[in-house]
């Protein structure tokens, strides 16, 4: 099939999947078609193992949001068509650039639409399009228009139409068509700007040649200097974040025991702290080392102090980590702990990764590249774990479970909720716990959630 084939058999398939429905099965079963048609148009030389990674967790995306439907398994089902679609065009473009091509083209998709010449065929369409063409979409085009015109200017000849009864909803039909289409076409028919193609390799991982070369940053700085300012300014940070450590210690160990209240909001803040101190360090560290810094070998002394600032670091991590572990055995798990846990790992992935380049005399771009892996391989992961039964299971059997809590702010854990209000009796939890899901189990079948449809 052509490009314009598949733009218009996907609208098509968007407007029946969605047609009077809600998101939810549709749109798993969208990404999984989506995926296949991916897979069927991209040519043999362009299936690179990266391809199949995404080709595959763009299937295992589209069935966790069939299964959950929420926002955690829509984003990792949105980046894994995206990340497939452009590698699928393009085998040695960094993904860094992704998120500028796609907001390129949906920017100048109305323009890219009249460029007909581009997407559509340059020679007579034959057989069944060229009369499906000519014989129904352009008749009825034409007569929808001329249609509302003439019932704008005559109320009688509108009557003749309102009294009809329709089935259909021609509203939603257009607007289902119109959002089908421009999802699409950006996504079948994307272009890459020239400017983009010519600074691809500005995101190489390694060193050319030409940067190793030892030159000054700045012309109001010498070289010197400037290696010296590194020193001075690496050997101020290691001491001020010792003392930091003691004092972030200090407070979280040995002051007064406040209310859970009150520890919730302080220990929050300081892992925000933390997290911001963290990607302020590495962005210090890019700075410095971003091109001659990495072969002079004078600059000794600051790669030292700059690896000692990321030890000191990771330590800093692994202290809140302690903390934030003890914070859960005392008062149990929710979203907010673990995503605490989340965000330290990222912190402590992206400082293990500084030492790296700064040991193996790589290039800022490597931390970018790689980081970004990460933090997909993050929204991956929390699309295909059922987080709230983890949550709600561990919590279940302590003293001080908060059943309101559970109820109200934590996802699809409903199975465990009614083997608990059956053990205790409560009938009324029961009761509520079954409206819940006897609600979604009503859905009509495409707007279903299947993780609902699993529990008797």
């Amino acid at each position: 099939m052509k490009t314009h084939q598949y733009i218009f058999l996907t609208t098509f398939l968007f407007v029946i999947l969605f047609y009077n429905e809600t998101l939810g099965l549709n749109l798993g079963i969208l990404g999984m078609l989506y995926s296949l048609l991916t897979f069927i148009k991209t040519p043999e030389k362009n299936r690179s193992k990266t391809f199949w990674v995404f080709f595959i967790t763009s299937i295992l995306s589209s069935a966790a949001f069939a299964w959950y439907g929420d926002f955690s398994s829509f984003l990792a089902l949105i980046s894994s068509l995206l990340l497939l679609s452009y590698r699928a065009k393009n085998r040695r473009m960094k993904i860094l650039f992704l998120i500028p091509v796609f907001i390129i083209n949906c920017v100048t998709s109305v323009c890219r639409f009249f460029d007909f010449d581009d997407w559509l065929p340059k020679r007579n369409i034959s057989g069944l399009w060229q009369k499906t063409l000519a014989f129904v979409l352009i008749p009825f085009l034409l007569l929808a228009v001329f249609l509302g015109v003439y019932s704008l200017g005559s109320d009688h000849f509108a009557q003749l139409f309102m009294n009809i009864q329709w089935d259909v909803d021609f509203l939603q039909i257009v607007c289902l068509s119109a959002l089908g289409f421009f999802i699409a076409f950006n996504y079948w028919n994307y272009a890459i700007e020239r400017l983009i193609y010519k600074n691809n390799n500005l995101l190489d991982n390694q060193f050319q040649e030409k940067d190793k070369i030892q030159k000054q940053t700045y012309a109001f700085l010498d070289l010197g200097s400037e290696r010296m300012s590194g020193v001075i300014s690496f050997l101020c940070l290691n001491i001020l974040l010792i003392f930091f450590i003691i004092s972030y210690n200090y407070e979280q160990w040995y002051e007064t025991v406040k209310t859970p209240t009150q520890l919730s909001e302080e220990t929050h803040e300081r892992v925000n702290a933390v997290i911001i101190s963290i990607i302020m360090a590495i962005l210090v560290i890019m700075f410095y080392f971003k091109s001659s810094f990495n072969f002079d070998p004078k600059a000794l002394l600051m790669r030292w102090l700059a690896k000692i600032w990321i030890v000191l670091n990771v330590i800093l991590v692994l202290s809140v980590m302690i903390k934030n572990t003890e914070y859960i055995v005392s008062y149990g798990f929710t979203y907010k702990r673990l995503g605490v846990y989340a965000f330290l790992l990222l912190s402590l992935v992206g400082l293990v990764l500084t030492y790296i380049k700064l040991h193996m005399k790589k290039r800022n771009a490597y931390l970018v590249n790689t980081m970004v892996g990460y933090f997909y391989a993050t929204i991956l992961i929390c699309s295909y774990i059922n987080w709230g039964g983890i949550i709600t299971s561990q919590n279940v059997n302590r003293n001080n479970f908060d059943i309101d809590l559970h109820t109200t702010e934590v996802n699809f854990n409903e199975k465990i909720l009614l083997e608990y209000a059956s053990h205790i009796q409560d009938k009324k939890l029961e009761k509520e716990i079954v409206e819940k899901i006897k609600m979604q189990q009503t859905k009509s079948m495409l707007s279903k959630i299947l993780y609902y449809e699993e529990i008797k």
